[in-house]
């Protein structure tokens, strides 16, 4: 064989090495578009009227209508901690959730954990006590009542109390004690006078109130400019949107749907709500508590990521997290490209979007 021969039949070879090389390589991209098909998307909700965009979303099957053929799977938690746990542990994909604990998922993972990818509901939080209860300094040597340790509520009610010269620990001590508790067992722990009061989102706040004979000792409006605060926020784990962001799209989309239905049915919100709560916790609300639970709160797909420094803050001086950058905790791509195509203001994330 000559040289020129030996060159054609090496270029010929190297060729065909090539083409199948790039023939692997488009069976491996086709492979990897298989594995990342996503057949179930899992979402995360608590049975609050602080949760409305949830329980409608889900209840009216909007979420699902957007979903097209992935199937909506639900879970229903009682507070944020619990819920943050499942989306680290891979046991959901999504959740509505309260701002600190998505604060505190993604000030400890260095922000790998998730993504705020929409607001949903400002409002709906207050600090209820018995009768006797007037001022802060009533309180000090009483036991009140949280969700969970860390959760949003809990935050405020240390921050507060915090404000006020009176001191808490994590372990219950301090001035006053505080018992994070489920919120029906708060209900009932009030009721049997072994609660003095709970900062609580709604229902359960008004609940104290008509079923128990609590009173408004703080408005969390109150605390905050133009009364608004972000009470729940739509979280995605960041694999989840790494891998799947036509899904990430499409909850948005349900998310979006859902907030347009509250607030072109406001007749019809009262009944959809209660009857998502009844199925969720095999109970409804009495038309009185959910009235007022309804008119403490608002709905929007603004997260009021202004208010998220102020809330770091709060989370450290309550000693439920630790301090760190939330810079790019906010990913608001999807939400805006949504919002523009319905002809909707965009929402801001206050310089903390996310990089990529």
């Amino acid at each position: 064989m000559n040289r020129k021969t030996r060159i054609s039949t090496a270029l010929t070879s190297l060729g065909l090495a090539m083409a199948m090389l790039a023939g692997c390589s488009s069976a491996a991209a086709v492979a990897s578009d298989k594995e990342e098909k996503l057949d179930t998307l899992r979402l995360g909700y608590f049975a609050t009227v602080t949760h409305a965009p949830a329980l409608v979303g889900v209840s009216e099957g909007l979420i699902q209508k957007e979903l097209g053929s992935t199937k909506l799977h639900t879970e229903v938690f009682n507070a944020g901690p619990a819920a943050v746990e499942a989306l680290s542990a891979g046991a959901i994909d999504a959740a509505y959730i309260g701002p600190n604990p998505a604060i505190n998922t993604f000030i400890k993972s260095g922000g790998a954990s998730a993504r705020v990818i929409a607001g949903a509901t400002s409002g709906g939080a207050s600090l209820v006590v018995r009768d006797g209860i007037t001022s802060a300094a009533d309180l000090k040597g009483k036991t009140l009542a949280t969700p969970q340790l860390g959760n949003t509520q809990d935050v405020a009610l240390r921050t507060w109390l915090a404000s006020k010269d009176l001191k808490t620990t994590v372990s219950g001590g301090g001035d006053v004690n505080i018992t994070p508790t489920e919120n029906a067992q708060t209900l009932t722990l009030f009721k049997n006078g072994q609660l003095d009061g709970a900062w609580l989102p709604e229902p359960w706040a008004s609940r104290l109130v008509v079923e128990a004979g609590a009173h408004v000792l703080q408005d969390e409006r109150d605390l905050w400019p133009d009364g608004k605060f972000p009470t729940t926020v739509l979280l995605v784990s960041k694999d989840f949107a790494d891998k799947h962001p036509a899904a990430v799209k499409e909850l948005v989309a349900g998310h979006l749907d859902a907030l347009d239905w509250i607030n072109s049915h406001s007749a019809e919100l009262p009944g959809v709500v209660n009857a998502a709560l009844k199925t969720a916790t095999g109970k409804a609300l009495a038309d009185d508590v959910l009235t007022r639970s309804l008119t403490n709160v608002t709905f929007s797909p603004d997260p009021n990521a202004a208010a998220f420094a102020t809330l770091v803050k709060n989370g450290v001086t309550a000693g439920t997290q630790t301090k760190g950058s939330i810079s790019g905790l906010f990913d608001l791509t999807a939400i805006n490209a949504a919002l523009k195509d319905r002809g909707e203001k965009s929402v801001s994330d206050a310089g903390l979007g996310s990089k990529k």
